[in-house]
């Protein structure tokens, strides 16, 4: 979270798309991790990628220029989008590789080392590039799930795709093919949460595939925020119903209309908690979080002399 595309390949906001290719070329060569040894390469190759598959395709671009990393990867939510709102959003496949090669193609400056001629990765298994014969598992890939706060209250099922490098029946070459993960996402679920498939990740000669981790992020919603297990949650009353009382409607997650009456009086620092309003806990999603409520006192813009009158005998007496 948080990387900037267009810093990642060194790029103002209005780049075209021949420098946003010029610049994935010179940084990819330079910061391939055969070329470059350094400990930080490896992730700095993967992020070019990244940036470079977003930035490429004008949707993708589009999407991120208006709404950010979060309105790509999360999707913009129904309420904030047009007609055709991004709603699924984006995830890194990992295989900066794949990127690589494609980029290139049969200019691919690496091909020699990389592929055989119909494609697929070379043999390397005894002292090759990739090592000395020994299997070394790939560091874990790790992905934001974003998913929405009805997401997290009922739960439901992800399918995401991903590609990935798999060995062939040979033993030898290898080729990329596509694979559906599912993600069972339970109620109650916090930001944070890792879901991890192991062994999910390219396959080799001497590599043990790298395990993917899914981490759960929350999508922005338009009434609520959440708050571990309650959510807070914004009432706009006018002054005189901040004074006299009133009834206050809230449009639950799962579609209740609850009717809350305020029979205090409002001021600045008053909150109302509703009990078991909020979201389902973990380890027991029958039970829930609290509903927090706070408050905007909307005040009125002017007063005639007699309204005016009428309050200094009511507050002010």
């Amino acid at each position: 979270m948080g990387q900037d595309y267009y810093v990642v390949l060194e790029l103002n906001r209005t780049a075209k798309d021949a420098d946003i290719k010029k610049a994935y070329r010179k940084l990819a060569l330079k910061n391939h991790p055969l070329k470059n040894k350094e400990p930080w390469v490896p992730d700095k190759f993967r992020q070019l990628a990244e940036a470079y598959e977003v930035l490429s395709d004008p949707v993708k671009r589009a999407i991120y220029d208006k709404f950010g990393e979060e309105g790509l990867k999360g999707g913009i939510p129904l309420e904030f989008g047009s007609e055709n709102p991004w709603s699924v959003g984006y995830v890194f496949h990992g295989n900066a590789e794949k990127v690589f090669k494609e980029f290139f193609g049969g200019d691919n400056p690496f091909s020699a080392e990389f592929f055989t001629p119909d494609g697929s990765e070379v043999n390397t298994a005894f002292g090759g590039l990739r090592g000395k014969g020994v299997a070394k598992q790939d560091p874990p890939i790790e992905r934001d799930l974003y998913l929405s706060l009805e997401d997290l209250f009922y739960g439901c099922t992800k399918k995401i795709k991903i590609s990935r490098r798999v060995m062939n029946e040979d033993g030898h070459t290898s080729t990329i093919r596509d694979k559906i993960l599912t993600i069972d996402v339970q109620p109650g679920w916090k930001p944070g949460t890792r879901i991890t498939f192991q062994k999910e990740g390219d396959q080799g000669p001497n590599i043990i595939p790298a395990d993917i981790i899914f981490i759960v992020r929350e999508k922005l919603h338009p009434r609520f925020k959440r708050e571990d297990d309650n959510l807070l949650y914004v009432a706009t009353i006018p002054l005189g119903k901040a004074l006299i009382g009133c009834t206050v409607d809230v449009r639950t997650l799962d579609d209740r209309l609850l009717n809350i009456p305020i029979n205090d009086i409002v001021h600045p620092k008053y909150f109302k908690i509703v009990p078991g309003e909020g979201m389902p806990l973990p380890s027991d999603p029958t039970c829930k979080g609290d509903l927090i409520m706070f408050f905007d006192i909307r005040f009125p813009e002017r007063l005639t002399p007699a309204k005016k009158q009428l309050l200094r005998q009511a507050l002010l007496t």
